[in-house]
């Protein structure tokens, strides 16, 4: 193997739970060259992994002219993590040799030559765990357990200049970040509030983060304290990686900085319902500091995969002896 392709052109949560896998491969293969192709907005998490020599932007190799696209993708292999269609065709008209992806893809059917079979769905494995059986084909067979996983993590932020207004890294710093792009359930609002109030009173630094949209639907309730401070809308990806690293907790449902704060190997607490395939045992972030929280571990409506509220009602009180 000289040349490993890895295709995850999803969110942050995914890409950072896809590093593992990364890891082993660079174990597996020492002198290979790794290159991740994925959005362009998570290359900031993917430069911090050194087990990966080079990120691909997913559009700007597909706004290439065919005969560019072909020449780049000169590769061994190429593991599609998430499948995407058109780089799936343009690995197989590339003629890389080995083309692995799930065999629950149709397309897959004519673009891979090797499609392991298994489900995401219904799986009680961690996300991190399911994509090694994307690796099987290469002959890494063994599902590692959690706690493996953990090992195969070596994820360092790299030094970014960060806004003077911030607080300094000698000061007790807790991140909420309230909002998910809806990709998760949410705890409410008003209980970030509250907690954010009594982490202020108590003497920490509290600031709340997120997209300049989201700041949007929650900036006209931060409490008005001068311990507690907004930034959403005024971060890059890397500054708020970087700034994720130098804090000391962050609390969040299941959203990319949650994943970002347990491989910075800071306090990570992530709010969760027990619903699968949205439950903990699924999607807990990795990381020495990361935890969970869920206001009832033997909900009946989760438990049936009903719609459930059940996140809601995990207590403010819960969270704040949880960051101690």
């Amino acid at each position: 193997m000289k040349r490993i392709l890895i295709s995850r052109t999803d969110s942050i949560g995914d890409v950072a739970l896809t590093l593992p896998m990364c890891q082993a491969l660079r174990n597996k293969y020492p002198e290979a060259e790794i290159i991740f192709i994925g959005k362009n907005y998570t290359r900031p998490v993917v430069e911090c992994f050194h087990a990966i020599d080079d990120f691909w932007d997913i559009d700007e190799l597909l706004n290439q002219p065919i005969t560019s696209q072909l020449e780049q993708l000169q590769a061994d292999c190429i593991i599609h993590v998430f499948p995407n269609k058109k780089l799936a065709f343009l690995a197989k008209k590339a003629k890389i040799p080995i083309r692995i992806g799930t065999s629950h893809r149709v397309f897959h059917l004519f673009t891979c030559n090797m499609r392991p079979n298994f489900t995401r769905k219904n799986s009680k494995l961690h996300e991190s765990q399911l994509n090694f059986h994307l690796l099987a084909p290469l002959g890494i067979t063994e599902i590692p357990s959690f706690h493996q996983i953990q090992e195969l993590i070596q994820f360092q932020a790299i030094e970014t200049e960060l806004p003077s207004w911030l607080p300094k890294s000698k000061e007790e710093v807790v991140i909420l970040h309230p909002k998910s792009k809806g990709s998760a359930l949410e705890w409410p609002l008003e209980k970030y509030m509250d907690l954010a109030s009594q982490l202020a009173n108590s003497g920490k630094m509290v600031c709340f983060t997120g997209t300049a949209q989201e700041g949007i639907q929650f900036r006209h309730l931060v409490p008005v304290h001068d311990r507690i401070i907004d930034t959403t809308g005024k971060l890059s990806l890397a500054q708020l990686i970087a700034f994720i690293s130098r804090s000391n907790a962050l609390v969040a449902c299941s959203t990319g900085p949650y994943h970002i704060a347990g491989l910075s190997g800071i306090h990570a607490i992530g709010l969760f319902s027990m619903r699968r395939p949205i439950d903990p045992g699924r999607w807990q972030a990795i990381g020495p500091k990361a935890e969970f929280l869920v206001f009832d571990e033997a909900c009946k409506v989760c438990k049936k995969g009903s719609l459930c509220s059940c996140i809601e009602n995990i207590a403010v009180s819960s969270v704040v002896q949880a960051i101690g």
